[in-house]
């Protein structure tokens, strides 16, 4: 190829790359096709947005920042961890950091005591927006409120493992299982692989490599079929990749919240421009949630990958201790 054939190739791609902006700042972007035609989500992606599942209740009215309250918390955060300081995971970071912007605590320090602090090096840099909260429905960017049955359950699991040492009772990420479906943390391990083929679409998270197989156009799986990860099938309305999950076993948690094998997924994923994957769900679980709750939140995409980085989950406690004596 001569130089004029890489002038006039540079310039195509300023054009195309220019329309893209134009059709996107009008909501108009189109997104890139695969073979098939479909909306191409290939690729890797971040989720390192610093926004928080929950709104913290110190700013119960605010469902957004102003630019400057911004400013000044990506200021703060960039004070508190600097790589020397102990790390903070998922949605500990907002909170810390608004804690210390409106005087209410001093610095950072881990709480835990038993198997030493990570460094904050261990922390990805935050993405930052003006948002209070992920959740946009319900209003109050809150989970609701837990069942009288939810609530039952919750003291009934706390009462039969109290003092019972077994390592049965320690959570799945601790115990190197999984973080279930959806995976909604942020800033560590936060990290996305997407393959589509004609008949699935294949969505590999960071966090214990789990590989969420999404069927295209298929029925679900039988009722007494059950998984760790639930039964997805996926369909496309426009450019919108729908995703609706069901048959999930009763042993995962969503944000801390056990669910029972009712929950139900609806997940959408939107590629709002070329560097952003928009991502909205819906979760229900008439068993536990006195309401269906929805989540939004935008993933980056990072052209500089060619792999998830391995994911190595080892622990340092003497678990010997958490088995059952015989």
């Amino acid at each position: 190829m001569g130089f004029r054939d890489l002038v006039m190739a540079g310039c195509r791609l300023c054009l195309l790359g220019a329309t893209a902006l134009t059709l996107a700042a009008q909501g108009q972007y189109r997104a890139p096709r695969t073979l098939d035609g479909h909306p191409d989500f290939q690729g890797f992606w971040e989720n390192n947005i610093a926004t928080p599942l929950q709104r913290p209740q110190e700013i119960a009215d605010r469902p957004t920042l102003t630019d400057a309250e911004v400013t000044k918390m990506r200021q703060k955060a960039t004070e508190l961890f600097t790589g020397k300081s102990d790390a903070v995971f998922f949605d500990g970071f907002y909170p810390a950091v608004l804690d210390n912007v409106l005087g209410l605590r001093q610095g950072f320090k881990s709480s835990d005591g038993q198997t030493g602090d990570y460094g904050s090096e261990w922390n990805d840099e935050r993405t930052w927006e003006n948002r209070t909260s992920l959740i946009t429905d319900p209003p109050n960017g809150r989970i609701p409120p837990l069942t009288t049955k939810a609530i039952e359950a919750r003291a009934e699991a706390r009462k039969a493992t109290q003092g019972t040492l077994s390592v049965k009772n320690r959570p799945l990420g601790e115990r190197c299982i999984t973080y279930g479906s959806p995976q909604l943390t942020a800033g560590y391990q936060s990290y996305y692989q997407i393959v589509e083929t004609p008949g699935s679409v294949v969505i590999m998270t960071e966090m214990f490599h789990d590989a969420r197989i999404v069927r295209m156009n298929g029925p679900h799986a039988p009722e007494d079929v059950k998984g760790w990860l639930g039964d997805s099938i996926g369909h496309w309305e426009g450019d919108t990749l729908v995703v609706d999950s069901v048959g999930f076993n009763d042993k995962t948690e969503i944000n801390g919240f056990h669910h029972t094998e009712s929950l139900h997924i609806v997940e959408r994923f939107r590629r709002a421009d070329y560097n952003t994957l928009d991502y909205e769900a819906t979760i229900e679980d008439p068993n536990v949630f006195v309401k269906p709750w929805t989540v939004n939140r935008a993933f980056a995409l990072r052209p500089d990958l060619t792999k998830v980085d391995e994911f190595v989950c080892e622990h340092n406690p003497d678990y010997s201790k958490y088995f059952e004596k015989k």
